[in-house]
């Protein structure tokens, strides 16, 4: 984060308020400092400033001639572009999972190898120093990509791609680099040691994907195919971008249906059954790379580690009996889940905001954090070993115990032959690998209550410290290890009067503890159940997940809504405050309200466009165009600046519809890919041009959503969720009056826009 205040010119909310031809803009955020507009978001550790989506579509006349004018053939080709492009989401996501699971796999197992072929010969220090300078490499590697080339890269990327599809448009979530930054860092973090999954990054690697391949062709690189221009709007990218996000969760986890269902309980802020099959059939593309490359790893062909990942949990061997008395201790698993849950995202908020006062001092420092928190993963991943006690090997073992040369679930450490050290097999594992462990049957897998404990606490509280460095990190692994090695500890206590196996409680944890961290229940269920193959434990999934919840949500939100809150992204929730209900909609719109007529002087839409940062613009017809003043509609920025740029202006002030239907087409204003779309410094306009006149109607959208001035302010919020609104007109209840009042947008729902102006109301929150 920046130091200095940031200085926007002319920026402010967008499509309603005062202009100022220089506005001061404080820091949101990390600091408890208030933004007020709430146009200022963090991403990465630098603030920027905040834009929001046009998922509404423009329906001025330029469309409708359009969508009158197309072809039977060109509708045909749009719908099979919506499905080959939601194919190539699923195909591209399922290899880079793959390459990532590849990647992490053999280079975390290559480095375990080395140290433990070190160990075997007695060089514990020689160990180490190798452990820990392998661990540093890489994550300094990690650091350097994020903190030189993508800031957005960092964390796991969840929060960015939830606001995305909420309508928030902030700076290179999804942009190429970002993309490039994901894959390596995730890859080079996860195999240095930290205590970070590659799932959570996974999905936003699949929005990412999603993001590029939706960008409606380029013109750099002639990919110009006309059919191509349908896609360069802002609706069809957000249904890419939801399709990406699901296609990351089954690329991450294998469960395809889980991925449909994160996206629908999580992810999108907006729903309906086209979409569903789309993500569907995306997701089910995944599942089918995926099989197809792990059955061409059998053979040993994908490296000496190439099997163990893409976690599959097969818990199948123990069958699920419990009873009553059982029931009751599942019960309690989702109460300590949602209790442990709630003081994990606690830990976590206070966390990243310390870590603020380090990122904001620039790129070194944040490569220097993220050394420091390695140094200190690697001290307790081979010190704490040392603590647990040597454990016999279970007689008739098809797996070789201690596992020697490979990887494997039995580590020798320090032991004598024919013992495994249980914190080591934990420690000295990749991720996946100790999950197998904790969720392996008691008959076949011993843990020492002690062991469990340690491992609880250590990665409970190593999982908090790295969440917020800048490598790409996600939470599900650090969660489910944590809530795993709990549950396995309740299960061990609980061995004599309980039916249930102690590898069954370890599952039942990880299910409470990520039901208590991110207050997400049906997919958590599904994604867990397909995680481990086993049907039989759905009821008591569904118990321990709705318990933790519950608990939970006494305490505070969910981890990635936290999150959102933090970096000050605008996030409009789908229901509305209860002080909301104590205003109605002219309450909060401001002014005085910039205007154009139907026909506008360039001077005079030159001048608006340079001096405020307004994204919509209301406009109105006065007399000659019509009997009095009336309500014509809303137009855009892009759209007059692409007006602009093309000079169609006449000397009188008269309607000159007809010739600018002709010489522009609809794509003519379609949206840019990435942001790269006409800026006001492009516009050439001299003093002449200034006293001509341009005609606004063939490019004014004629059927914007309003409210009149009197509704329920909660009421518009719903309205302007729901429907995926930028704007949103108001118009007086009476007709004497000037046909509209002002423009709702996102900023003026926020809480700290709404409190900021009606203080008494917070006693009504």
């Amino acid at each position: 984060m920046a130091e200095n205040d940031i200085e926007v010119e002319g920026f402010e909310r967008e499509g309603s308020g005062v202009f100022e031809s220089k506005t001061l803009l404080k820091e949101p955020l990390l600091r408890n400092r208030i933004n007020n507009t709430s146009q200022l978001a963090i991403v990465g550790s630098n603030v920027y400033p905040i834009e929001s989506l046009d998922y509404e579509i423009i329906e001025n006349d330029l469309f409708k001639q359009d969508w009158r004018s197309r072809k039977k053939i060109e509708i045909f080709h749009y719908v099979v572009l919506k499905w080959t492009l939601a194919l190539l989401i699923g195909l591209f996501t399922g290899l880079i999972g793959f390459f990532n699971n590849l990647a992490v796999e053999n280079i975390a197992g290559f480095k375990l190898l080395l140290t433990n072929n070190l160990m075997l010969k007695e060089r514990y220090y020689q160990a180490f120093a190798v452990f820990a300078s392998c661990n540093l490499i890489l994550a300094s590697a990690a650091a350097a990509l994020c903190a030189y080339i993508a800031p957005a890269a960092a964390g796991s990327g969840i929060p960015e791609v939830k606001a995305y599809l909420n309508g928030i448009d902030a700076h290179s979530i999804l942009a190429p680099s970002t993309l490039f930054v994901k894959i390596f860092g995730s890859i080079l973090g996860v195999a240095a040691g930290f205590v970070v999954g590659k799932e959570g990054p996974m999905v936003h690697t699949g929005a990412c994907i999603a993001n590029l391949l939706g960008q409606g062709g380029s013109r750099k690189y002639r990919l110009t195919w006309k059919w191509l221009r349908y896609f360069k709007n802002d609706r069809d990218r957000r249904d890419l971008i939801t399709c990406g996000a699901a296609a990351g969760v089954a690329a991450a986890f294998r469960a395809p249906v889980g991925g449909v269902l994160f996206a629908l309980e999580e992810a999108a802020s907006w729903w309906r059954s086209a979409l569903l099959w789309r993500t569907f059939f995306t997701t089910a593309v995944v599942a089918v790379v995926l099989r197809g490359f792990m059955d061409f790893c059998k053979g040993g062909t994908c490296g000496l580690f190439g099997e163990g990942g893409l976690i599959m949990f097969d818990v199948n061997s123990v069958k699920a009996i419990y009873n009553a008395p059982d029931l009751l201790a599942v019960i309690f698993l989702g109460v300590i889940g949602g209790i442990l849950g709630s003081f994990y995202n606690f830990l976590v908020n206070k966390v990243l905001r310390s870590y603020s006062f380090i990122n904001e001092r620039g790129p070194l420092f944040k490569v220097l954090l993220v050394m420091a928190v390695s140094l200190l993963t690697s001290c307790c991943s081979y010190g704490l070993p040392w603590l647990s006690g040597c454990i016999p090997c279970p007689p008739d073992m098809l797996n070789q115990c201690p596992t020697v040369g490979r990887s494997g679930n039995y580590k020798n450490f320090q032991c004598p032959p024919n013992h495994y050290n249980g914190l080591a097999s934990l420690f000295f594992n990749t991720n996946d690998d100790a999950i197998r462990n904790l969720f392996s049957p008691s008959a076949e897998k011993e843990f020492h209550l002690s062991t469990l404990l340690v491992f609880f606490v250590a990665i409970y509280f190593l999982g908090i410290i790295t969440y917020g460095i800048a490598v790409p990190s996600g939470l599900f692994i650090p969660v489910i290890l944590a809530g795993a090695s709990y549950g396995r500890l309740v299960g061990t206590l609980l061995g004599s009067i309980s039916d249930l196996d102690a590898g069954l409680f370890a599952l039942l944890g990880a299910a409470s503890f990520l039901g208590g961290t991110m207050r997400m229940t049906v997919s958590l269920c599904v994604i867990l159940l397909e995680l481990t193959n086993n049907l039989l434990m759905l009821p008591l999934m569904m118990l321990v997940l709705l318990v933790s919840k519950t608990v939970a949500d006494c305490f505070n939100k969910g981890v990635y809504d936290q999150i959102l809150i933090l970096k000050g992204l605008p996030y409009m929730e789908a229901h509305a405050e209860p002080y909301m209900s104590n205003l109605v909609a002219s309450d909060v719109v401001a002014g005085p309200l910039v205007t154009f007529s139907g026909v506008e002087k360039v001077g005079n839409i030159f001048h608006a466009l340079k001096i405020t940062g307004h994204n919509g613009f209301p406009v109105i017809d006065k007399p000659p165009f019509s009997n009095s003043p009336e309500l014509c509609g809303l137009v855009l920025r892009s759209h007059l600046l692409v007006l602009l740029k093309r000079k169609r202006f006449s000397k009188q002030r008269i309607m000159t519809g007809s010739d600018i239907m002709r010489r522009f087409k609809a794509h003519d204003f379609a949206k840019a890919g990435s942001g790269k779309g006409i800026k006001l410094e492009d516009l050439h306009i001299t003093e002449e041009d200034m006293e001509m006149y341009v005609d606004l109607h063939p490019i004014t959208n004629t059927s914007p959503y309003t409210v009149v001035e009197t509704m329920s302010l909660a009421k518009a919020a719903v309205l302007f969720r729901e429907l995926g609104l930028r704007h949103l007109l108001v118009v007086p209840k009476t007709l004497e009056r000037p046909p509209i009042v002002g423009i709702l947008t996102r900023h003026d729902f926020m809480p700290e826009h709404v409190l900021g102006l009606y203080p008494h109301l917070h006693h009504h929150k």
